[in-house]
């Protein structure tokens, strides 16, 4: 019998969907009687604070490897990292972790670093994860610590430190530790943010990331595949998982996350089946996000926010692949109506210049790999054109990979590298920024790893289509493709010529390709 997926044998791994795993993982393990459900969960509370979004915590295994609490003198917290609440302007969580269990976890926040606030009592999210690929990677426990701070003054900068009983971030000798975030403004101002996705733990993803903290982004986008514990993401059975991997990534992230909010969705390899029957309670335990979406807590990657004149929207692509439909379905619709509704509120509001939506799955890329998502084309693209979003960004494809202005699924515009287009009458631009740090991906031949191409009359690739097919095509939008490790810096501009101007760097700091959006 063959065991890599977790544990699934390969017959019924090859047809179960992301519920069906998780039945099995479950029904699997507590036949050996070591369940027991967990409620590590405590209430955020404290001055100027409300408690986070309902979580459901994920059941945990008992086991030798179960911690007991520790001097808290001797852990110190790591992997911080921020997230906007709904509105950015007063809202923000901290997130971090703890190596082991310890008492009393709480936040102090103040305007300078000698001046923080009383201590205010965070919440516990325990992550227990069993050896789950035959004994090859050992068992983990994971104790992740969220405080949702509500009631910030709009664009201020706060300092703040993460500790518990045994180590108090206020005092002197572990002033170091301390952090800032800052608020988006109450009226709109001239910001830069960043995107990408496919990250993973890399050399070149630690680049990217020092890249970006130097572009001073008011907060950047990830658009899913985030650290690769599972990293064939595929749903077959030579899938492995290593939860101790999400360890190393926020470690490796925390030099940009503690001071820019990390705005994250879902891809497919951050469907985790042992923790939920979704495959998102993982991603629950280790994230606070908006909770604004068509369902926090069973699709925490689909949300929107609003940062001055930029209305922000990000979406959970599991839900319509054709490509890799374990999750395919899963909102029975609820995410694309509530997609439809909030797009249309956003454009109607006189203080919102731009609409950028961002989210895994590509709806338009040429690589050998994954190429275009059909169940994304179908359900979202005529919604995108539908309420004239400006810009649309995706991972999943590990390139860069821009279109020409596109409606109705052609070109409706030619957009080379330092050209400008209007959404309002040229169509979207996408752009596949897949490059942060995992291993790259190959265009067609003769594209493949020559860096930039520009100007091509034609491209040769294909669709996925319903059933998991795969539909031939010859497109005409594919305008700069890149072959390297990058990542989006978008500088915002206010006003009555309200733009954004668009560039992609490489892992080097050269610029691969610049365009501007403006409307009207």
């Amino acid at each position: 019998m063959d065991i890599p997926r977790f544990g699934i044998p390969e017959k019924l791994a090859d047809r179960m969907s992301m519920a069906e795993q998780h039945d099995y993982l479950r029904a699997r393990l507590t036949r050996r009687g070591v369940l027991r459900t967990s409620v590590a969960t405590a209430a955020v509370a404290g001055a100027g604070l409300a408690a986070s979004p309902a979580y459901a915590a994920p059941t945990t295994l008992t086991s030798r490897h179960t911690s007991t609490h520790v001097d808290g003198s001797l852990v110190a917290p790591f992997g911080r990292h921020l997230a906007y609440g709904a509105d950015p302007r007063t809202q923000m969580a901290v997130s971090w972790q703890v190596p082991f269990a310890v008492r009393r976890p709480y936040i102090r926040i103040g305007h300078k670093p000698w001046a923080l606030s009383r201590r205010i009592d965070a919440e516990v999210r325990h992550l227990t994860t069993p050896e789950l690929n035959g004994g090859k990677i050992a068992a983990a426990e994971q104790f992740y610590v969220h405080a949702s701070l509500e009631r910030l003054q709009p664009g201020t900068t706060y300092y703040y430190g993460v500790g518990h009983d045994g180590f108090d971030p206020a005092d002197t000798r572990n002033l170091g530790t301390l952090g800032t975030f800052t608020t988006a403004p109450s009226r709109a101002e001239p910001f830069t943010f960043t995107a990408f996705g496919d990250q993973g733990v890399s050399y070149h993803a630690l680049g990217n990331d020092q890249l970006i903290l130097g572009q001073n982004p008011a907060f950047h986008l990830h658009a899913g595949d985030i650290c690769y514990a599972d990293p064939s993401g595929s749903g077959q059975t030579t899938d492995s998982y290593d939860a101790r991997t999400w360890d190393q990534f926020l470690a490796q992230t925390e030099t940009v996350s503690k001071t820019v909010p990390w705005m994250v969705t879902t891809g497919n390899h951050d469907m985790e089946a042992w923790y939920s029957p979704d495959g998102y309670g993982g991603q629950n335990a280790r994230w606070t996000l908006p909770d604004n979406g068509p369902d926090p807590v069973n699709q925490p990657g689909a949300y929107s926010f609003v940062h001055g004149n930029v209305g922000v929207v990000a979406l959970d692509a599991n839900d319509v692949s054709y490509e890799i439909p374990a999750n395919f379905g899963i909102s029975d619709g609820r995410q694309t109506r509530w997609l439809d509704r909030r797009l249309g509120e956003l454009r109607a509001r006189r203080d919102i210049d731009f609409v950028v939506v961002f989210f895994h799955h590509c709806a338009f890329s040429t690589t050998n790999a994954h190429a275009s998502d059909g169940g994304v084309r179908d359900a979202w693209v005529p919604l995108f054109e539908k309420h004239q979003v400006d810009l649309v960004i995706n991972g999943h494809n590990h390139v860069y990979e821009r279109t020409d202005a596109i409606l109705k699924n052609a070109v409706r515009r030619q957009v080379p590298i330092g050209e400008r287009t209007d959404p309002t009458r040229d169509g979207i631009v996408y752009v596949t920024a897949g490059g942060a740090g995992k291993a790259l991906y190959n265009f067609p031949a003769p594209d493949t790893y020559e860096g930039h191409v520009v100007d091509r009359d034609s491209v040769d690739t294909y669709h996925v289509v319903k059933g998991g097919g795969k539909a031939a095509e010859t497109v005409e939008w594919s305008r700069v493709r890149y072959t390297g490790f990058s990542f989006l810096a978008v500088e915002v501009q206010p006003g009555r010529h309200a733009r954004m101007k668009v560039t992609a760097l490489a892992e080097s700091g050269e610029r691969i390709d610049h365009f501007e959006i403006s409307r009207g």
